[in-house]
């Protein structure tokens, strides 16, 4: 079996799982890696530039059907925290651009879209069953993390992410 075959199995895992069923899981594991993608306008982004405020880095790809049943709960969660110091980064898995572009045509989302070539950035985050996703503190902290597919609009999740909130945005 390839190591490409391989990586696409371990990340297809998690379909089977049903919806909601991943819940937030306080973060043991080390600091933030380094997070410096551009996006499909070709902007930099940097999670550094992000210190401050509650980040959310998604990994997640256009053929995974957890990843696309979780979106617009990512998007109602951002609509839900708006005008807060909450931002979503939603990295994609090597993909041709045009893919991606055509999936967001159809899918009503306005957070950053990220591009990681070569998965290098899922690697260093450990990203290998999508969805995976990661919340960051004000001060660049990872403080969870989640493999697979949640709702992220309901309130034990809004509540958590709300707490990690600065009092002023």
């Amino acid at each position: 079996m390839t190591s490409s075959i391989l990586w696409a199995a371990l990340l297809c895992i998690v379909g089977a799982a049903p919806a909601g069923a991943a819940e937030l899981k306080p973060w043991t594991g080390g600091a933030a890696p380094r997070l410096e993608l551009r996006e499909l306008d070709g902007r930099e982004h940097r999670l550094s530039d992000y210190r401050g405020s509650v980040v959310l880095v998604n990994f997640w790809a256009t053929w995974c059907a957890p990843c696309r049943d979780e979106m617009p709960s990512i998007q109602r969660l951002k609509e839900q925290l708006s005008g807060k110091s909450f931002v979503v980064l939603a990295v994609n898995l090597d993909e041709p651009e045009s893919r991606i572009r055509k999936f967001l045509a159809e899918m009503a989302v306005d957070f950053v879209v990220l591009l990681d070539p070569g998965k290098h950035a899922a690697r260093a985050w450990n990203a290998r069953v999508l969805p995976a996703s990661f919340v960051v503190g004000t001060d660049g902290r990872i403080r969870y993390s989640l493999v697979g597919e949640t709702r992220w609009d309901q309130d034990g999740v809004v509540d958590r992410i709300s707490v990690l909130l600065p009092s002023k945005p």
